[in-house]
């Protein structure tokens, strides 16, 4: 697995971990050969490839391509075509800065299928990949769906518009018809989930059985379609591996990032643009420019989210409505990692945390948490207490806040927190960001490889998510029993080489977020 460098950025990061990760009804609607696989899809048909028992098909359209007259517009759904679609090879990932040797474009929105062998019905895995809102693709090595396609489940990687493609609203620089443009990503997941509940039958796939899952910026585009009722009704049950829904824009935070974006334009401009029309049409590596400058010069960390407007896609937090709303029915799978931070700051950070250090909060409003950090661990080294309070700020405390509301509301839901560390190398003895798709995925590093408890563990961790999203509790044979969890106890698995249930951990450090996050 790739390991953070020193003084690396969140953003240099995740784009790195994404590009180097390991690598009719049901009867007669999908049939293979030994080289191919053909589907017939309301959409259209399907060749595609069939490889040791899984059915694959790559590069699939579920909305028109969003360039042109469709740039920084909401997606729009694909049309049917005719005759048979080649399906064998991965589209371009969503613009975004990066290693040159990833194809990337706007015309981004394809998805993958990985199909078991049979009629099915099969349960559903949809996965949202991480990075930032920047970076990533639905197409990293690590997310080959042919692990869980063997065992019984239909997994369908899905990608979004990143940075100013899909979260920047437009509308204070190109007029009021691209208000809420700042929610065009969310709208990008949406139309794929809708293409999903309306074609997955054709490759065996039970639409009443969907989970969606997703990892980071993954995840918390989970929390925020969670609360959005379009995308609400399209799935049965969530996975939220290291998210939350903090992470986003009120009006005027979303109306200064425009302006900021509009500021640095006119400069690369040398200042002669009377308007911003040409945002509809510049080459969209000069928008990638703009973007990393205000990236750069920012105050604010991570300056590309969802956004909350009155009349837009997105009223309040997604944690807000979730809270607001009924989740009887709904399944959540949630947790974070112990040591998150660890991959952005350092596993021995010498400096206090920074405003780039925080997902959701100002540096004030983290700092009067965070100045009551040592007297709650007085005997804890500082380095560890830094990351210990930049975890809890973006993912640890959201996330809980997200479980909380869920329960709260009538869902069920479970609670983990991956306490399992990297074994050697220069993160040994952390449980940082990311860690845990090696294990869910089962793809181990060559240091897990070698750590005796790691392939058990992903084992079991790997078992219970497979059950989660057949509709099971997620058991595995070797984890203790896993009660339900409630906003009163906080039951949460500790998943470790021996994994152990623990109720309300780190309750005193969650008591002084209260009011704050």
């Amino acid at each position: 697995m790739l390991q953070p460098q020193h003084a690396l950025s969140r953003r240099r990061f995740l784009q790195q971990a994404a590009a180097a990760a390991p690598l009719a009804l049901y009867p007669g609607a999908l049939f293979a050969t030994s080289s191919e696989a053909l589907a017939s899809t309301p959409s259209g048909k399907l060749r595609g490839e069939a490889l040791d028992g899984v059915r694959i098909f790559r590069g699939v359209p579920f909305a028109e391509p969003p360039i042109g007259t469709l740039r920084f517009r909401p997606p729009v759904p694909i049309k049917p075509w005719q005759g048979i679609r080649e399906a064998t090879k991965f589209s371009a990932a969503a613009m975004q800065s990066g290693p040159a040797t990833l194809a990337r474009s706007e015309d981004c929105l394809y998805l993958n299928l990985w199909a078991p062998t049979g009629k099915g019905p099969f349960p559903v895995f949809v996965w949202i990949h991480g990075g930032g809102f920047t970076g990533g693709h639905a197409f990293a090595p690590i997310f080959d769906g042919s692990v869980f396609a063997r065992e019984g489940v239909l997994v369908v990687t899905i990608p979004y518009r990143l940075g100013v493609f899909g979260f920047m609203d437009l509308a204070p620089l190109l007029g009021p018809t691209y208000a809420d443009s700042g929610n065009n990503a969310m709208r990008d997941l949406t139309a794929a989930l809708e293409w999903v509940h309306a074609n997955i039958t054709s490759f065996g796939g039970d639409p009443n059985r969907i989970t969606v899952g997703g990892e980071s910026a993954g995840a918390k585009a989970l929390a925020t379609l969670m609360a959005i009722p379009q995308a609400r009704r399209l799935f049965q049950s969530a996975i939220s591996e290291s998210g939350g829904g903090e992470r986003i824009l009120t009006p005027p935070q979303a109306l200064e990032v425009s302006r900021s974006y509009g500021t640095l334009w006119r400069i690369a401009n040398r200042g002669s643009l009377q308007n911003f029309d040409d945002l509809r049409t510049a080459d969209p590596e000069a928008l990638l420019v703009t973007q990393t400058r205000l990236i750069a010069t920012t105050p604010r960390h991570f300056p590309f989210r969802s956004e909350v407007s009155s009349a837009g896609l997105l009223t309040a937090r997604p944690t807000e409505l979730i809270a607001a709303a009924s989740s009887h029915g709904k399944r959540l799978l949630i947790g974070t990692n112990r040591d998150e931070s660890a991959a952005f700051i350092g596993p021995h950070p010498e400096t206090d945390p920074t405003n780039a250090d925080l997902g959701n909060l100002t540096l004030d409003q983290f700092n009067t948490v965070y100045a009551n950090y040592k007297t709650l661990y007085p005997d804890m080294p500082a380095d560890l207490r830094r990351i210990r309070a930049v975890t809890a700020e973006e993912y640890w405390v959201p996330s809980i806040r997200l479980a909380d509301a869920h329960a709260r509301t009538g869902g069920t839901t479970w609670m983990y927190r991956l306490d399992y560390t990297e074994p050697t190398g220069r993160m040994a003895h952390e449980a940082y960001h990311a860690l845990d798709l090696s294990l869910v995925w089962r793809r181990l590093s060559e240091a897990e490889q070698a750590d005796p408890t790691a392939a058990p563990l992903s084992t079991q961790i790997h078992q219970a998510w497979l059950n989660f999203i057949q509709g099971k509790p997620p058991t595995a044979p070797g984890l203790p029993a896993w009660p339900q969890y409630n906003a009163t106890n906080r039951p949460t698995m500790l998943l470790a080489a021996t994994s152990h249930i623990e109720q309300k951990p780190q309750d005193p450090e969650l008591q002084l977020w209260q009011g704050i996050l």
